[in-house]
């Protein structure tokens, strides 16, 4: 059965739309591990639109689940996540001009940065995981690599025009996850997930965590945090 990390980035958007102090992600995790998150999730971006570096810092001594980190690859990021040494680290795509992550890490086009993102966060004790396409190509190269883990972005799935596309698309998740596994990485998956879309990701074969944010928060704005993420949770299981 697949674990649910919650990622708890949009509580911060919604604190940042008014440079205020509330609503705290800080709170918002505490909720989420009332309500049975098994992990939190938080993606510190380069211009700092939503998660802040103090954010990181209090959830890294309050957190009691896991805490994964997501991050560009860029020297000044995995420089905090190595100070900071979240349970573990996410290397991610990361543009400026988007509204969210758009597509997987490329793992192919950028191997000699993301080799040495991840050796210096595996001398520094951190588990990492690369958030990828469903592409063979790219799996290969995330077990070349020897991370822990491959996240599979998700987006094509969530966002397919029809039923049809859908069940294309779960199909080319099944397989990718397949790669990934008898590569020896564990599997998660993320992205654009809801609860109208999230089972059948959950029920694919070895499928170990799922990483649900946006959906989690805008339900948890009728429902209230913990009570949002009971319901995700009830769904995976």
């Amino acid at each position: 059965m697949a674990t649910l990390g919650v990622n708890i980035d949009h509580v911060a958007t919604i604190r940042q739309a008014r440079r205020t102090v509330e609503p705290d992600p800080v709170w918002a995790a505490a909720l989420a591990e009332v309500g049975g998150a098994d992990g939190i999730t938080v993606h510190l971006r380069e211009d700092r639109r939503h998660i802040q570096d103090r954010d990181l810092e209090v959830l890294r001594r309050t957190v009691q689940v896991k805490l994964n980190l997501e991050c560009s690859i860029v020297p000044e990021m995995v420089a905090i996540a190595c100070r900071v040494k979240p349970d573990q680290v996410t290397l991610v795509p990361e543009r400026r001009e988007e509204v969210t992550t758009e597509g997987g890490l490329d793992v192919v086009g950028h191997r000699d940065a993301v080799q040495d993102a991840v050796g210096r966060l595996a001398a520094a004790g951190i588990g990492v995981s690369l958030f990828i396409d469903p592409a063979p190509r790219q799996i290969d190269a995330a077990i070349d690599l020897g991370v822990a883990a491959a996240e599979l972005h998700t987006g094509c799935y969530a966002n397919a025009a029809d039923e049809r596309g859908r069940e294309d698309r779960l199909v080319e998740l099944a397989r990718a996850g397949v790669m990934v596994r008898q590569g020896g990485l564990a599997l998660a998956a993320g992205h654009g997930l809801t609860y109208r879309n999230v089972v059948p990701v959950a029920r694919l074969d070895g499928m170990g965590e799922l990483n649900i944010g946006h959906s989690i928060v805008a339900r948890a704005v009728l429902v209230g945090f913990t009570e949002a993420v009971r319901e995700m949770k009830r769904l995976i299981e």
